[in-house]
């Protein structure tokens, strides 16, 4: 199938698949058109599919004679851009090359908020591009990347609280509560605790020593599922990357969220074998919700959730 070459074809979206879960970022799309390597093209407005890790808005398609021309027409429609290469990675080199330079080195945590439009961009054809000025993500290709720190954290698990925090654009308080279920060895304790909010972490195995040594972490030993509303009181933040299934996690965020007992709630989806696309739609059926897959992510999805005041 192929697009008709002008501006005046059908409102179309492109969704970003993360590498490996195409089948997943299908699954929620209607009306495919085309398909560029990961970048899946549908007719119509944006539709809902949290497994897209950036979605290009009403994307054109662009011809262009030389590589000039080709950065001449992205720098007419905005400043800032970065491609998606799934070939013709040369050309694309050079068109880049031509464009304004935009700093995508990592992030230091926590990252200053962008607020500057990213487009994307990628090559149909040596003389043919699609281009959005507007996506669903200000990092390149939905891909924020950060420094690593090697010597505090237990593990590298601090990295998917880092880029979560940063997207949502939110983050634990010193005055806040934060109620963390599956926590040891303490990579996410160490994120939260660094924010100087107060976390309770909870898990079966023990916290890195150096974690548990933390001023504002309490840690408990036990079945983390049976940390309810009454035995712990209100708290500001339920976080969890706990091995279960969602929809077991989907049971105990329920009666947190009917007890009115917390006010933000950050859990990592994680699917073993097939996806459960009911459970996915029930997390997002919350009204409030928002679900990402983070590049930090592997066949997990990350659900946020901020009661109203």
């Amino acid at each position: 199938m192929n697009f008709e070459m002008k501006s005046t074809a059908k409102e179309r979206t492109a969704y970003l698949a993360p590498e490996g879960l195409e089948t997943q970022t299908r699954h929620f799309l209607k009306n495919i058109s085309q398909e560029y390597g990961r970048l899946i093209v549908a007719n119509g407005p944006k539709q809902f599919c949290p497994f897209a890790q950036n979605i290009w808005t009403q994307p054109e398609l662009i011809q262009f004679t030389s590589i000039s021309d080709a950065a001449s027409k992205l720098k007419a429609m905005q400043r800032n851009w970065f491609p998606y290469s799934y070939q013709l990675h040369r050309r694309t080199g050079l068109i880049q090359e031509k464009l304004p330079f935009v700093n995508f080195k990592p992030l230091t945590y926590p990252a200053k908020k962008i607020t500057a439009p990213l487009g994307s961009y990628t090559l149909i054809d040596e003389n043919t591009m699609l281009a959005a000025p507007t996506c669903s993500s200000l990092y390149p290709n939905g891909e924020p990347e950060f420094i690593e720190n090697h010597i505090d954290p237990p593990s590298r698990a601090y990295m998917k609280l880092f880029e979560a925090f940063t997207v949502i654009g939110a983050l634990p308080e010193t005055h806040e509560t934060c109620l963390e279920l599956g926590a040891a060895p303490g990579g996410w304790t160490w994120v939260i605790a660094k924010s100087g909010a107060k976390v309770i972490a909870v898990d079966r195995a023990e916290l890195d020593p150096r974690i548990s040594a933390l001023r504002n972490v309490t840690f408990r030993a036990g079945d983390a599922f049976t940390m309810t509303p009454e035995k712990i009181g209100p708290i500001d933040w339920l976080i969890s990357d706990i091995i279960c299934y969602p929809e077991k996690l989907f049971d105990f965020m329920s009666v947190w969220l009917a007890s009115g007992a917390c006010k933000n709630f950050l859990l990592t989806l994680k699917f073993q074998g097939e996806t459960n696309y009911k459970i996915i739609e029930a997390f997002a059926g919350v009204p409030g919700s928002r679900l990402y897959h983070l590049n930090a992510n592997k066949h997990e999805l990350t659900w946020f959730h901020q009661v109203s005041p």
